[in-house]
């Protein structure tokens, strides 16, 4: 039952997370910076609140509880995560749902899967990041060599989108509006490969908070709250991760401020939020939906690990859903059309290597459990 649960739960998130840039295309005459940070208050604002308070007894206990080194590095990763996210949504404006997910994804599965192993490589880095495995341990074994073997083919997957980026370029030169108008393909892979880089700091930002989900944990068992289970002899609370995701989105939520604001005082757009010449209520309804549907991609993401854990099944779960959705929706936004045969054989190609690299990566850390120590 756990595994099925897990199984729906990862799916929902992975259907939120391709979906949520959605009602953003549908918000009439609002700059960008409007409907970003209209959004973004829903995302890491009342979202969060709201399901801290509704699923952790005793939150604010576990804030005072919770050790202030956890704390400040859980905000700090959820700052630096906050620019991946700020640079995700110019990424996915420049290049459109299909190639920007498939870029951003790629390259946020490669930090994610390398970054801590290579760091825990450097002298003087490797003491103050959690413990797991480092890189020279994934050379030395047959699973570390099938993990490097799943990034190989997705950097292929990577290389492949962006050929086929250029040569949709090539294709639309002539194609001044509909939605490809604001397609801008060098700006946005640079952004792109920032924004990818970035994101896998949220990531981290789960690791540097466990203290506090287990403080969670603990608080829900002493009081028996609903919606505990045991599973290998351990007990496990559904939304324990939410106190986590609460401190690293408020550091999301700081970046995304400091920079939407710099951006309304220059373009002086302030008066967009009740500008009557926009379809106010439209607007404001479809960046709640955006928001809200951003945030319920970590609110599934989290069940679903506390009932599979971390490993192989929740992140190969979780990126194919998220890889297939977004280009579903970009396919349906028409964004391939009138690109060549070869550009569009070029793009399935790519997005078929990326998710082949989700699931070798996947089966390598079912058949090598040690493997779930990467990160």
């Amino acid at each position: 039952m756990n595994v099925i649960l897990g199984i729906l739960f990862h799916s929902l998130g992975g259907g939120a997370s391709g979906s949520w840039y959605m009602p953003y295309n549908w918000v009439q005459k609002w700059r960008w910076e409007i409907y970003w940070i209209t959004g973004g208050i829903f995302s890491w604002l009342i979202m969060p609140f709201l399901a801290v308070i509704l699923t952790i007894p005793g939150w604010q206990g576990i804030l005072h509880a919770s050790s202030g080194a956890v704390i400040r590095n859980t905000y700090i990763m959820g700052l630096l995560w906050g620019l991946g996210g700020l640079t995700y949504g110019l990424a996915i404006r420049y290049l459109g749902m299909s190639l920007g997910n498939s870029v951003l994804l790629g390259i946020t599965s490669v930090v994610g899967s390398l970054g801590l192993p290579v760091l825990r490589n450097v002298p003087g880095i490797a003491e103050i990041i959690p413990s797991g495995l480092a890189f020279t341990d994934l050379l030395g074994s047959t699973g570390g060599l099938i993990v490097l073997l799943g990034i190989v083919i997705l950097l292929a997957g990577i290389i492949l989108s962006g050929r086929a980026g250029i040569k949709k370029d090539q294709d639309l030169r002539h194609i001044k509006e509909g939605v490809n108008s604001e397609f801008k393909l060098s700006k946005g892979l640079i952004i792109a490969v920032i924004s990818g880089v970035l994101s896998a700091f949220f990531s981290f930002g789960i690791d540097a908070g466990k203290e506090m989900g287990t403080i969670a944990r603990t608080l829900a068992v002493e009081q028996s709250y609903p919606f505990l289970s045991e599973e290998s002899g351990s007990i496990k609370y559904l939304f324990e991760n939410n106190i986590i995701f609460f401190v690293i989105l408020w550091g999301g939520l700081t970046t995304n401020v400091i920079w939407t604001t710099a951006l309304i005082l220059r373009n002086k757009t302030g008066g967009g939020f009740v500008d009557k010449k926009s379809p106010l209520l439209r607007n404001y309804l479809f960046c709640a939906l955006a928001g809200t549907t951003w945030f319920l991609q970590f609110f599934f993401y989290g069940m679903g690990e506390t009932k599979i854990g971390n490993g192989a099944s929740s992140w190969t779960l979780h990126m194919a859903t998220i890889i297939l959705t977004a280009n579903l929706w970009g396919f349906y936004r028409k964004e391939w059309k009138g690109v060549s045969k070869k550009t569009y054989n070029t793009i399935l190609f790519g997005i078929g290597a990326i998710l082949l690299s989700v699931i070798v990566i996947g089966v390598a850390k079912w058949l090598y459990p040690e493997l779930n120590a990467l990160g």
